[in-house]
């Protein structure tokens, strides 16, 4: 046993790598596949790589869609620059309340309802001149608020799911963690219209993502992280949602 656990701990050491990354680099289609998140773990996470390298964004639209049985709260999507870890983060804080944050100021949207145990379709919108930020849940849009009006983010982006990171990349908490299943990530440096976020609602996606496509993705995720074949159902009438 002992020349076992030797023989692992030098393969690992030799490696110059972790034992736990796996699809490192790939690009990859997704189209129909999810990456699910099995527990709450402060190491679990899918860290994307941008599709073009992005040295300044000020305005953005990002769309994904996620299935959970939790009431908690969770990071759904999380882009740390080499200055701000929160440079932005759309975060779930229970399932009607949602917040956007860019350069670690807070926007909270509540009244959206969203439901457990199916498919919810979200997107959230931002861009710099006047600071208005937008979420989207199963096709009902909040209201438009502002929120670091002239900000930019600058560097080269660290984008991951599943996690909130507290510094560029990393120092995630289990308690932040993301429990369930995501698909159809996509994120564009422009704002998308109304109609093209109606579209998103329904399943169709209108034009690629131009910083993260889930048609066209390079990712790494920890072993923990299973990807599979999803079977959607957009949870499109909230109007029964959790109260």
């Amino acid at each position: 046993m002992e020349k076992l656990v030797f023989l692992v701990t030098l393969m690992v050491c030799c490696s110059g790598g972790s034992m736990f990354e796996s699809d490192v680099g790939h690009d990859q289609d997704l189209f129909e596949s999810m990456f699910t998140f099995p527990g709450e773990t402060n190491t679990t996470h899918v860290r994307v790589n941008p599709e073009s390298t992005q040295t300044s964004i000020n305005t953005t639209t990002v769309c994904l869609r996620f299935f959970t049985d939790s009431c908690g709260s969770s990071s759904l999507f999380s882009l740390a620059s080499p200055e701000q870890a929160n440079s932005l983060l759309l975060w779930r804080d229970e399932p009607n309340v949602y917040y956007v944050l860019v350069n670690n100021q807070a926007l909270r949207f509540p009244g959206l309802k969203s439901e457990l145990n199916q498919w919810n379709s979200i997107c959230a919108t931002w861009e710099t001149t006047t600071g208005l930020a937008q979420v989207w849940l199963n096709s009902k849009p909040s209201p438009r608020k502002s929120v670091s009006p002239g900000y930019r983010i600058d560097g080269v982006p660290s984008i991951v799911l599943g996690q909130e990171q507290d510094s560029y990349g990393g120092s995630f908490d289990a308690a932040e963690s993301f429990v369930g299943s995501l698909t159809d990530v996509y994120m564009w440096n422009s704002v998308l219209s109304p109609k093209e976020i109606q579209y998103y609602m329904t399943g169709v996606v209108v034009r690629p993502g131009n910083v993260v496509d889930w048609r066209h993705i390079v990712f790494n995720r920890t072993d923990a992280v299973v990807e599979e074949t999803s079977v959607l159902g957009f949870a499109q009438d909230c109007s029964h949602g959790m109260s």
